[in-house]
């Protein structure tokens, strides 16, 4: 049959099938090999064109009757057709024109869905990546980024923040390599052939980051502290504690609930950690007495709970800054971490207790891997650190108040 305008008008609609479900019926122009009218139980009148590209019988929609005339859909199908005859796939030409049209946020946002294993926390730091800087690139076509781009606004953040300029291109790196492996031409070949967040180890052009070495020393401790203590938020007080006394990262121990907490075995359980290893840790008898006190008073399922969106402490900035000006003594939570490996060291922990404690995991370290973790054989070094850090602020303030009488 040819297809016409007055065809499409009066073609009829197809009744829906036994189940219920949406049916469809095509007519085939008898004019133009491969194009037709597809017409569903729904109403619906499009245009289609179908023809064989290496070996496969590949179709394409061309748009609803209404958007397109007939007139405009049978010119449309030859083109299509027209490409096919010298050698052309146009749906992987139209594929390719779409990929090679993806945003960076775009881009982004494919990357964050095929990653699975990323956690809630990394995923807001990468946005904020974004924010900070590529907000204005983020419409950009990913295959328009250059070399000298990215030199230019690395340098550019770096005048703000070198090491979160540094962060940035990691990020960009990461987002711009997924690019690379996932999406193609018509021919099966790369879009994007080289990274350009590459020049800057070509260049050598990565600021050079010191590590913080930061911690508080133990005649700082007593200051630190008393400073605490003044502290109105019990839930942030304890929080700060109970970082310190486990060495436990900032967000592993905010997120801590009552759940994970066993008073029976005197233990704690962090599911969800930052190697994907699930970390038991036995409660020394300070942590014991300050789980057993807020589980009394407990508010919520969180331990250290606060009126934040998620339920429990996320950043008490204003708190460690009111510790910081009471005291005089700076610090970060991270550096309440440290605090605890540079006292566990200090004590001459065994190395793989120490390892066990901090949930360190090395995959070089094959020795390891023979190693039975026994949460119990960590109880005594754990108590030893715990003695350690509580005699230090009570030693401390004792003989601080000592020598002003």
């Amino acid at each position: 049959m040819r297809i016409s305008k007055s065809f499409v008008d009066k073609v009829e609609i197809p009744a829906p099938s036994k189940a219920g479900s949406s049916a469809q019926v095509f007519y085939r122009d008898s004019a133009i090999s491969g194009f037709a009218l597809r017409v569903t139980s729904g109403g619906a009148k499009s245009f289609i064109v179908e023809k064989r590209i290496n070996g496969k019988v590949k179709r394409i929609t061309l748009g609803r009757y209404g958007n397109l005339t007939v007139e405009q859909a049978k010119k449309e199908a030859m083109k299509f057709l027209g490409k096919v005859a010298t050698g052309i796939d146009p749906i992987a030409e139209k594929k390719e024109q779409n990929v090679r049209s993806l945003s960076l946020i775009d881009t982004f946002n494919d990357y964050l869905n095929t990653r699975k294993d990323l956690k809630p926390n990394t995923i807001h730091d990468y946005q904020k990546v974004m924010k900070w800087a590529f907000e204005d690139w983020q419409l950009r076509p990913i295959t328009d980024i250059t070399k000298d781009m990215v030199e230019n606004r690395h340098r550019e953040r770096g005048k703000k923040s070198k090491a979160r300029a540094n962060n940035s291109m990691r990020v960009l790196r990461a987002i711009i390599n997924h690019a690379r492996h996932k999406f193609e031409d018509a021919k099966g070949n790369p879009i994007i052939l080289f990274n350009p967040v590459e020049r800057l180890s070509q260049n050598r052009a990565w600021f050079k980051i010191e590590a913080r070495q930061s911690i508080i020393k133990p005649h700082q401790l007593a200051s630190w502290y008393k400073a605490t203590l003044r502290l109105n938020n019990d839930s942030t007080r304890d929080y700060i504690y109970f970082i310190l006394f486990t060495g436990l990262r900032k967000t592993e121990a905010a997120q801590l609930q009552w759940d994970q907490v066993d008073f029976d075995d005197l233990t704690f359980t962090i599911p969800d950690t930052k190697n994907g290893v699930s970390h038991t840790l036995p409660l020394s008898d300070y942590l014991e007495q300050l789980l057993r006190r807020r589980f009394q008073y407990k508010e919520s399922n969180f331990v250290f709970p606060s009126d934040s969106k998620q339920g429990h402490i996320t950043d008490p900035r204003k708190s460690t800054l009111r510790v910081i000006e009471l005291s005089g003594v700076t610090f970060t939570l991270h550096d309440l971490r440290r605090t605890f490996i540079t006292i566990a060291d200090s004590l001459d922990i065994p190395a793989y207790a120490l390892k066990q404690l901090l949930n360190h995991k090395d995959p070089r370290d094959v020795t390891a891997g023979y190693i039975i973790s026994d949460v119990e054989r960590l109880r005594k070094p754990m108590q030893r650190i715990t003695d350690y850090i509580y005699s230090a602020l009570i030693l401390n303030e004792s003989s601080q108040h000592q020598s002003k009488e």
